[in-house]
């Protein structure tokens, strides 16, 4: 595989966990949502590496609502991978959920999609492989992602 064959959504994916402790708390005792906002950046960013196989730069949010607080003491739980690629930049949404670690009672709390650049090794944005759908569901994902970054494009 050369280095810019197109590769799946699924090449891309990549989880990562924290537990949220007291530093990570807001002044009414749940998880500061820019701690979240770090962490889905960190995992937005790990899918696009691993798709791209080079160090990326974030370049935009589209956005972050958050459906359920987090509390301190649960384990957030992220999962991200790439759903839309152009010519430097690349597209990750990253599934954000809280589970309490000891009842396994998992809530959903957010999504967010991401847009980052790739660089070579100069800090140059540099071309990438493009990204494919093996399913319909991906395919979904793929076509919503293109409208999401013509929308980008127009603001």
């Amino acid at each position: 595989m050369t280095e810019l064959s197109p590769k799946t959504m699924s090449h891309s994916q990549i989880s990562i966990a924290q537990l949220m402790q007291p530093e990570h708390a807001n002044n009414l005792g749940n998880v500061h949502g820019g701690w979240i906002m770090k962490l889905a950046d960190e995992c937005g960013a790990l899918a696009c590496m691993r798709h791209a196989q080079r160090r990326v730069v974030t370049v935009a949010v589209d956005s972050m609502t958050f459906q359920q607080p987090i509390k301190i003491g649960d384990l957030v739980n992220l999962r991200a991978e790439v759903t839309y690629t152009g010519r430097t930049s690349m597209e990750a949404e990253v599934h954000v959920e809280a589970e309490n670690p000891i009842t396994g009672v998992k809530v959903y709390t957010n999504n967010a999609h991401l847009v980052y650049v790739a660089l070579d090794e100069t800090g140059k944005p540099v071309e990438i492989p493009q990204v494919i759908a093996e399913t319909p569901a991906e395919q979904y994902r793929l076509d919503i992602a293109k409208q999401r970054q013509a929308l980008r494009l127009k603001r």
